[in-house]
């Protein structure tokens, strides 16, 4: 049997096993901005390198719940990200959006928040499909360190 060493992973599993609170009310990791009614943070444990989350800092559910101040920032910071990740990173596109309940694919429901995942020509191989393992070639320190000064 060949071993996959994930050491990080196992932080993810301790998170994800506690009743920890609300991740984006009690923000206090890896926030690149924060405005008057929305923040983007960068996501604890990422789909791909640079993968952002920008929520309201109002704990809400549903994104009609949003008001007209919050839709218009929460759009200037997703294309502050947008913009930041093109620079720094020069990805091959985006995936972004809102997963809403947890049948839509929501790891956490209780705060709406949307997602920005930079995407690359071949980020996506045999590795999630066949080995049920996702690679994540860059820590989150560093990205965080690299995307930072955009904010």
């Amino acid at each position: 049997m060949k071993r996959l060493w994930a050491p990080w992973r196992m932080e993810y599993i301790e998170v994800a096993n506690k009743n920890t609170g609300c991740i984006f009310c009690e923000r206090k990791q890896y926030v690149l901005k924060e405005g008057k009614y929305v923040f983007a943070m960068l996501n604890l444990f990422p789909y791909n390198p640079g993968h952002i989350m920008v929520a309201p800092k109002r704990h809400i559910k549903e994104p009609e719940e949003l008001n007209r101040e919050e839709v218009k920032e929460l759009f200037e910071f997703i294309n502050l990200s947008v913009k930041a990740l093109k620079e720094e990173a020069n990805p091959d596109g985006f995936n972004i959006g809102l997963n809403i309940g947890k049948v839509a694919g929501a790891g956490f429901e209780g705060h709406l928040h949307l997602h920005i995942v930079p995407r690359w020509n071949g980020d996506t191989n045999f590795m999630p499909v066949i080995g049920d393992v996702r690679v994540v070639p860059e820590g989150i320190d560093k990205t965080f360190e690299k995307l930072k000064k955009y904010f």
